[in-house]
């Protein structure tokens, strides 16, 4: 082995500089959706967090104190616990004041080198992320507790969502493109003939850009010529529909554990649509630009104008759905993306005194809605399935200010919001009561199918979407891209305009006409059904139906209400943030029951 650097010194930077050195990519839904967070929420850093270029030049008046004495008063002579033998090199702890005046000091430990001690050369080592959390992403994910930060790029703008944003849109002819995208057969997947058809393919949006965006498709099971088309958008933001919606939720298949072969999902929701999956923005999954700037200009702007051109693009393509019934859902930031790619087909519908697109509703689970009443929500949950003490909870209660006019948070607000991310660090926050996955490894032969989800499901998916013969059957990454594809993508790495609130979008829509369901797996921890009762009780809209169990299979499914303008909150019992990942069967009785137009049923049906 040649030789290596061996001096090495540790440091402990204080919170403010080790975030302000964090990375914003990430490989999980809980990541992307945290940074997000983070970024909008942070204010609470000194003053806030200044996106101007570094500038070296910041120090004034550097003074360099006397340390005299103070090595040898730094020398560790043993550690409890340290190894019996005696070891070949000193080791020393202890502070280095670098702001007098102020206090400041910041701790550093020291380990000799070995051997030649006195010519290797010296080597610090920092770590980059805040807080005191066991893990890097723990540490990461603590920021999700601070306030709104406007400072991503040239700033997140959290403006009101405006549909004008498109400019000449352009229908490229999709002549002949349908049959080429029809999928044969996925490698892996079970024997028996399909009773539907699947394709899978690219839709450019922008020519000049070179940017495309990916999505996969299946027929209904039955009726297909008749049943709705639906459209899934999962969040993040960043996160793959393929991924995450079609492998893991709701799609026909799923991923084997040994990551080659699949497994019919039987509550597909083909059952009851023709659903179609899209990856966006760009750099999600196999969707690409060849702009590499519009990797670092993401948005929900643009991810709203990219989806509707795809949309209409897409329609050009299988033109026997132009006129069918057509309706969006999704999760988690898709909150966002659902309303606003809604929005913008109202919007050019209106602008052209036509049925462009045959809108007819919307329904977003465990939804990101309204910033400050989500983050409220989430420390109530977790206060109130004791996740956190009574003393944390009442100290946030107390001292912390979510609204998005708040400035800084202070100190107490901090201390506690980090005291409830030490205690839930180690969960599964998506659904609290799950294990977490322990194991990164596939297995020679497929574990035996559970109605449960696998909580390493994200593993076998991520080994089956990389497999060069699953990119061909599905007519994939045509263009070699120089990364794998991930769950979650790493290439975005800004966010630049995202609304405090979407509450105003659900507003017009029931003003519209458009249907609205809003539900929420009850185990969720991330964007829990307090957050989201506190978003719908925010739109202020008179009580229909009364709060009530709904019943699947002599038992409750979970729980509804009924608002004017029949917008619709049903919770389902034990499911996390993907609800149809952990009851699959409740959740195709929901989304039946929404394309239906017909309500839950009740306990009367018991």
């Amino acid at each position: 082995m040649k030789k290596a650097f061996q001096l090495i010194f540790f440091i402990a930077i204080p919170f403010i500089f080790s975030f302000l050195i964090v990375p914003s990519h990430a490989k999980t839904q809980m990541d992307a959706l945290n940074h997000l967070t983070r970024v909008k929420f942070n204010k609470t850093v000194g003053t806030g967090i200044n996106s101007d270029r570094f500038d070296p030049a910041i120090l004034r008046g550097i003074k360099i104190l006397s340390q005299k004495g103070l090595k040898e008063k730094d020398r560790i002579e043993r550690l409890p616990g340290q190894p019996a033998e005696t070891l070949k090199f000193n080791q020393y702890g202890g502070y280095v004041t670098v702001n007098q005046s102020a206090g400041r000091a910041l701790y550093y430990y020291f380990v000799e080198a070995q051997h030649s001690k006195d010519s290797l050369p010296l080597l610090l080592w920092l770590n980059g992320v805040p807080s005191h959390a066991k893990t890097q992403m723990d540490a990461l994910n603590h920021l999700t507790r601070v306030k709104f930060n406007k400072t991503v790029g040239t700033g997140i703008n959290s403006d009101r969502f405006d549909p004008a944003i498109l400019r000449g849109i352009k229908i490229l002819s999709q002549k002949g493109l349908k049959e080429k995208d029809r999928i044969e057969r996925l490698p892996g997947q079970p024997a028996e003939t399909l009773k539907f058809n699947q394709y899978g393919g690219y839709v450019t949006v922008n020519q000049s850009a070179g940017r495309a965006l990916y999505y996969y498709f299946v027929e209904a099971q039955h009726s297909k010529d008749s049943l709705p088309l639906l459209l899934w958008l999962n969040g993040g933001p960043g996160c793959s529909s393929l991924g995450y919606g079609a492998m893991q939720e709701l799609g026909p298949f799923r991923v084997h554990s040994d990551g080659k072969t699949l497994y019919h999902n039987h509550f597909a929701w083909n059952h009851a649509a023709n659903v179609l999956f899209l990856e966006s923005p760009a750099g999600v999954g196999y969707s690409y630009s060849n702009t590499s700037s519009d990797y670092k200009s993401s948005g929900d702007k643009s991810t709203a104008s990219d989806n509707y051109v795809f949309l209409l693009n897409w329609l050009e393509r299988f033109p026997e759905y132009k006129n069918r019934e057509f309706y969006i859902s999704g999760e988690s930031y898709a909150g966002h993306y659902v309303p606003q790619l809604a929005h913008t087909i109202l919007h050019y519908n209106k602008k052209a005194n036509a049925t462009i697109v045959n809108l007819k509703g919307i329904m977003i689970g465990n939804a990101v809605i309204n910033d400050e009443t989500d983050v409220k929500g989430m420390y109530d949950f977790f206060a109130s399935h004791a996740l956190i003490s009574d003393e944390t909870a009442a100290q946030i209660s107390k001292y912390c200010d979510f609204s998005p006019d708040a400035t800084t948070q202070t100190v107490e607000c901090n201390d506690a919001a980090q005291q409830a991310d030490m205690n839930t660090f180690a969960l599964d926050i998506y659904n609290i009561y799950a294990p977490v996955c322990t194991s990164s490894k596939l297995t020679v032969k497929p574990k035996r199918i559970s109605s449960v989800i696998d909580p390493c499901s994200d593993i076998y998916v991520h080994a089956y979407m990389n497999r060069p013969d699953v990119q061909e059957a599905l007519h994939a990454n045509v263009t070699r891209l120089d990364h794998d594809w991930e769950s979650c993508s790493e290439l975005i790495r800004g966010w630049n305009d995202s609304p405090t609130t979407v509450i105003p979008l659900l507003k017009e829509f029931i003003a519209n006409d458009i249907r609205v369901w809003i539900f929420s797996g009850d185990i969720d921890g991330r964007i829990p059904v307090t957050s989201t009762k506190y978003s719908i009780e925010a739109m202020k809209l008179k009580l229909k139906t009364p709060w009530h169990p709904w019943v699947l299979k002599d038992q409750v499914g979970g729980y509804t209400q009924v608002y004017e303008g029949d917008l619709t909150f049903a919770t389902v019992r034990g499911a996390g943030h993907q609800v149809p990942s952990y009851e699959p069967r409740r959740a195709l009785s929901l989304v039946m029951h929404f394309l239906s137009g017909r309500p839950l049923p009740d306990i009367s049906y018991l």
